[in-house]
Formats: structure tokens, sequence, C-alpha cells
């Protein structure tokens, strides 16, 4: 085994003058160690090879009764890694990934990754105005969009760096008579598929085909090159990519492995509803499971809750990660409480808060607790989960994984001792690299000495447990998702008929807290339904408003910045 040749340019802890106590060690559960091994992989590629050589006649992914086993898998991405080699694309290329949880989501990202490239997770349901900004910004090269969503491709074509296009239907990977069936629905019943046009795109599973037959050159991947640029819209709104290496996830994974003491190698079947764009599942689901031959359920449509339970009711699962708002839709949809429960043994929660009510329910219905963890994208993204050993709910986010340093620091950035508020800093191998052409956006949150600055307010118990009291204060967090004012605000006002916008959260049972818009009309024939067409041409689903108030004026302070928190508290009146 290769070993980390850079371990040493790690920070010692011991050498910094903010030294940190680590009280969370005490309240470690057994088994847990202090510390991960980093010189175990050199790569996310050799976590691969390793899993399915030792797991090869198992099931990696199953998606609407379809199965893909790790030798499957191994083929395959082998295969698009010599297409994507033979389309001229080079280490360190940027290539995209359109599309929702279906079996070509892991082919295309291990394929994209065995290339030596880098993997540009990209949602799906992107305006075309957001698409382009993330191909633009990436310099995307190659991207693999399933057909539903290939006419907001088409309408930037011409104005993003995309040379290659591969397209897939959501049918393709699955049985023959399935695939056809599901890919006429979609196209003919539902008319999910609007007409496309994209000259010289190649069809995902003919390319796989192609690939077969062309040689493919291992490249040479080392720890510090890229393997994800993961977009995040950070604490300005504008949508940056967080550099994350292959160090930081193979950090992440064995973390997280470290702290799951109760999996069983080989024997896991994970429930993976929430997108695999998003670092979360990407990470929790997709990477560590793997890490174990453990098998992923791929959930296409977690909104259709019927569906979804149907689809629990047909395998035992084991684990199952969400946000609050899943597990809530999930408790009140009719079978979910006659579902057999008997092989869970890990519900985790992430993303957004958990609420006590959703917990308590969850451990009624299931008999097991929910586990609510923290992270960011830019930590890979775990960095503090509550122990596998919790019975009920405690409102913490939980303990610092092996080899993190988390630190409550004041506006100076001293450390704060237990039971004062501050903010939440982390350090550890799984921190990201930076963003992406943007030295200034990440000397603002990423210190030399390796501290990240999350924004978020927090406090810690004396045993070491962590707690949330605040986050960014504009942010809004719709199921899970982050929304920032900035960047609908600008949007907004773009609409020659508004004056002023701001945009401010507020709750909402269903997704946790939604968008509220505050307008400032130019012209008094702006109407209501106007502004909510000039949203949807514009903005993704969960960051369109869902409540719109027109206004005379806005609050301001004395230098004329809108005042959003005075919006917050008359709304709360």
């Amino acid at each position: 085994m290769v070993q980390f040749g850079y371990v040493a340019l790690a920070p010692n802890p011991f050498d910094e003058p903010r030294m940190m106590n680590k009280p969370w060690l005490q309240s470690y559960p057994p088994g847990v160690p202090e510390h991960i091994d980093l010189g175990q992989y050199h790569s996310l590629l050799e976590i691969l090879d390793e899993s399915c050589a030792k797991y090869r006649e198992r099931i990696a992914f199953t998606c609407m009764g379809s199965d893909l086993t790790y030798f499957d898998l191994d083929r395959m991405s082998r295969n698009f890694a010599a297409v994507l080699q033979d389309k001229g694309l080079r280490p360190g290329d940027r290539v995209a990934i359109m599309m929702p949880n279906i079996l070509q989501y892991p082919i295309a990202i291990w394929g994209i990754l065995r290339a030596g490239l880098t993997v540009v997770n990209t949602n799906p349901m992107y305006t075309a105005r957001e698409l382009r900004h993330q191909l633009v910004d990436a310099g995307v090269r190659a991207i693999v969009v399933v057909e539903n969503f290939a006419h907001v491709l088409e309408q930037v074509r011409d104005e993003v760096p995309v040379e290659h296009v591969f397209t897939t239907g959501v049918g393709d990977m699955l049985a023959p008579l399935k695939g056809t069936l599901v890919n006429f629905l979609l196209r003919h019943v539902r008319k999910a598929i609007p007409a496309w046009d994209l000259p010289g795109a190649e069809r995902f599973r003919a390319a796989l085909a192609n690939g077969e037959q062309l040689s493919f050159t291992t490249p040479i991947v080392g720890p510090e090159d890229i393997a994800f640029l993961q977009y995040t819209g950070g604490t300005t709104g504008v949508a940056k990519g967080a550099m994350l290496t292959h160090r930081n996830l193979v950090a992440n994974l064995l973390q997280s492995r470290a702290w799951l003491t109760e999996l069983e190698s080989g024997h896991e079947l994970i429930v993976t509803a929430l997108p695999l764009y998003h670092i979360f599942a990407l990470t929790a689901n997709c990477l560590v499971f793997m890490l174990e031959g453990g098998r992923n359920l791929l959930i296409t449509d977690p909104r259709n809750s019927r569906a979804f339970v149907k689809e629990l009711s047909r395998y035992p699962f084991t684990g199952l990660t969400g946000v609050n708002t899943m597990f809530n839709n999930l408790l009140n949809t009719e079978g979910f409480a006659e579902l057999d429960f008997s092989q869970l043994k890990l519900t985790l929660a992430g993303g957004m808060a958990l609420q006590r009510a959703v917990a308590d329910q969850w451990k009624a219905v299931t008999g097991a607790p929910i586990i609510e963890a923290y992270g960011l994208t830019e930590t890979s993204p775990a960095a503090c989960i509550n122990p596998m050993t919790l019975k009920e709910y405690n409102g913490y986010i939980g303990l610092p994984i092996p080899s993190t340093e988390c630190a409550i620091m004041d506006s100076k950035g001293e450390p704060l001792p237990a039971g004062e508020i501050g903010e939440l800093c982390i350090r550890g191998p799984q921190v990201m690299k930076g963003y992406w052409h943007r030295p200034e956006d990440t000397a603002e949150v990423l210190e030399p000495d390796g501290w990240l600055h999350t924004g978020d307010i927090a406090t810690m118990t004396p045993d070491g447990y962590f707690k949330i009291v605040d986050r960014k204060k504009d942010m809004i967090i719709v199921s899970g998702f982050n929304v920032f004012p900035n960047e609908i605000e600008d949007v907004v006002v773009q609409h020659p008929k508004v004056l002023e916008a701001a945009v401010i959260g507020v709750p909402d049972d269903r997704s946790g807290e939604a968008v509220k818009l505050c307008v400032v009309k130019r012209e008094e024939s702006l109407s209501e339904e106007e502004l909510r067409a000039f949203c949807r041409e514009n903005l993704t689903g969960y960051k369109r408003p869902k409540l719109i108030e027109f206004f005379d004026e806005l609050p301001k302070s004395n230098v004329g910045k809108i005042l959003r928190k005075d919006l917050r508290a008359a709304h709360a009146a």
C-alpha cells in the first residue's frame, strides 16, 4: 500500500499556540480511536480497487429493482474512464454529472475518478442561469446528463466550455423490458422529457460499450489531487466550488467508518434517498458503505412518498440517512409504520436541524433513534456525530470524530471555554483545500493553520458535546439545502418592475424553513404571479419564494443597508 507522503504537513495541535483541550475524548464510545491512519489509502481509487476485488459478487447498488454488482461497477467505470481518455481529457480536467439517483451515477463518478479527472456534481433541477454559472466557473469539459434535463443544457451549450456530452435515460441501466417501459412512460405518458437538441451528444450506455474496446491507462492520482469540485453557496450566496481532494475524502471515509462501530462488513443495505449530488449522500452513503462492501438502495424520486415506502417494503434495510423533513414525510405516509424495522441499526440525520418531535416519533415507530450529525460541504462533510450508542434525542450535533478538532472561538479567533457561545471552527484532514479560483473567499474562512470558520454559532458542554445555537444569520435551510438571500435578491431585482427586494427565511412545517420575498414595486402593475413566473425561469425549485409580500418601503440602517432582521421580526409578530 502506498503511504501518504504529506502526513507531516498536517498541523500538529501540540505545536499550535491555540492548543485545544479535547474533552470529547472522554465521551467517545468504546472502540472509537482518537486518530485515523491517514496512510491506509493513497486515493479513493485504492478503495474502489479493494472493494471491487473483495466484494466482487456482492450487489453495490440497487435501483428500481435492478442491481449493479461490484464487478459490474469495476468493469463499467473502467470502460467509461477509457472513453474519457479517448476523448482527450487529461488528469485534472473537470467532468459534470447532472442526474438524480440512478445506476448511471456511481458508474459515472468512478469512471471520472479512474481517469484521473475531477467530478463536478450538478443539481439536475438547476435553471439555465445556475447551470451556466457552474459549468463556466468550473471549466467543465464534459458532462453526463439525464435526458429529462437535457433541454436546460441545450439553452447554455454555446456559452459554456463543455466539449463532450453524454446523455442517458432514467431507464437505460435497468432490465431491458423495465427500462424501455420506464423511458416510454416518462417520455410519452408523464411528458417529463422536454424536447432537446444537443448535436454530437453520445448515449452513455453506448459509450460504455465502446469503452470496452478501448485501451485504458491508469493515471497517477495523488492525495492532493482534486476528486470533487463540490459547489456550495458560501456566506455570500455566490456559488463556489469547494476543492475536495482525494486526501479529504479518504480521511472522511475512514473517520466515518471508525465511528460507525456497528457496521458489519459486506452485510449492510443503506437507503440512499438524498441526492448523490449532495455531499451528505455522496460521502455517507455512496462512498462510506462501499468501503465495507455495503449495498446502496437508490431512491430516484423520494418526494413520491408512497412509492418510497413501497420500495422500502421490498428490502431489509439496515441504514437510512436523511434530513428532518424527509423523516417527517415518511412518518406521515401511509404504510410506513407497518414496515419491518427489525434490521434497522442506523438512522443518520444531517443537513438541517433535527426536530425533537420528529426524533421522538421516529423512535416510537421504528424502535431506533435518529443519530444527529453535523458537517459542511467544506468538511467533506462529516465533522461531528453523536455516538451510535445514543438511545434518545439529545439536541446536540455530537462529538468531533477521530482526527478532528472543534473549537468555539470568539471574534478574535481565540478559543472559549465550555459553556460559552461563539463561532464553531473545525480543523482536520477532511477540511477542503479551498475554494476553486477564489483565494480571497478561501482566506475569509480558512486560516493558514488549518482552522475552518463555519459561521455557525455554537457552544460546547464540559464533556465535549457541541450544540448549534444559531447559524449564519441570513442563510435559509429548505429541506436540508442552503439558500442564500443575496442570490435570490440579485435575480429578483433584475425584473424591470422591481425596485427593491429582500429575502428572509420563515418557519415552515414541511421544509423546516421557507423563502419569503419582500418587494418594493417599481411599477404598480407588477403582480405576484408575474414575479413567481420570473422566479420559475431563474431559480431552482427549493430557492423559489413560497411567500411574497409587497412593501411601500423596506427597513434600512442609517447607511442604507436593508435590515433583514427587522423583516424577520415583523413576520414573527
